[in-house]
């Protein structure tokens, strides 16, 4: 084979693995887009209360979710307050129809006394959830949330002194458990009300 053949082989090949990928990547895109997006799902948790709960006892309202952990110094709270923020931006027979919900992804140290110490701080009608590792690992893969356990170096596997790093988005599901969409960290509180106004009014 001559090096003119060879090098003609390999344009086509890259040709036809750019179009590949992008059509790989506009499939996932389509998929989010559509409304069909793979999160959200069944899952077992204990509230703040102690009480054991799962996807059903949200059915009939909106939730404004949130994965994160008590601990954490600075994301977290920060996007814990803008979900509070916003609902109280929002006219009040909307909002009363969004329930917010925190999930954490450190069970080890959130308890539900961690939790119920915990959420009242961002909005009074907040959810705090947790429960077992299975349980909560179970709930992060529902919903496609990535963390990891952050062990500072020199530390010890079982040390406290450790955070998490995880994903970031605040998601919204319909009446019935189904995504809608998501807000990305940094979003303000008066953007999130209006995404969530608007939603609430077109799906009813």
């Amino acid at each position: 084979m001559s090096k003119k053949t060879l090098l003609a082989i390999l344009a086509i090949a890259l040709v036809l693995g750019i179009g590949l990928t992008y059509r790989l990547m506009m499939m996932g895109t389509e998929t989010q887009s559509s409304g069909a997006a793979s999160i959200g799902g069944s899952f077992e948790l204990v509230n703040q209360d102690g009480k054991t709960v799962t996807e059903k006892d949200f059915a009939g309202k909106y939730m404004l979710i949130y994965f994160g952990y008590t601990y954490c110094p600075d994301v977290c709270p920060t996007e814990l307050q803008v979900m509070g923020n916003a609902l109280d931006l929002m006219p009040d027979d909307l909002a009363s129809e969004v329930t917010p919900v925190f999930f954490t992804v450190d069970p080890e140290r959130d308890t539900v006394e961690a939790i119920k110490a915990y959420v009242p701080n961002f909005h009074e009608r907040m959810v705090g959830l947790t429960g077992t590792v299975a349980q909560t690992s179970a709930a992060a893969k529902t919903f496609r949330v990535y963390y990891a356990k952050a062990i500072p170096e020199g530390e010890p596997q079982d040390t406290d002194a450790y955070l998490m790093d995880h994903s970031s988005f605040v998601y919204l599901m319909d009446r019935n458990g189904q995504f809608i969409r998501h807000f990305n960290y940094g979003t303000t509180p008066e953007d999130m009300a209006k995404g969530i106004t608007e939603a609430v009014k077109k799906n009813g």
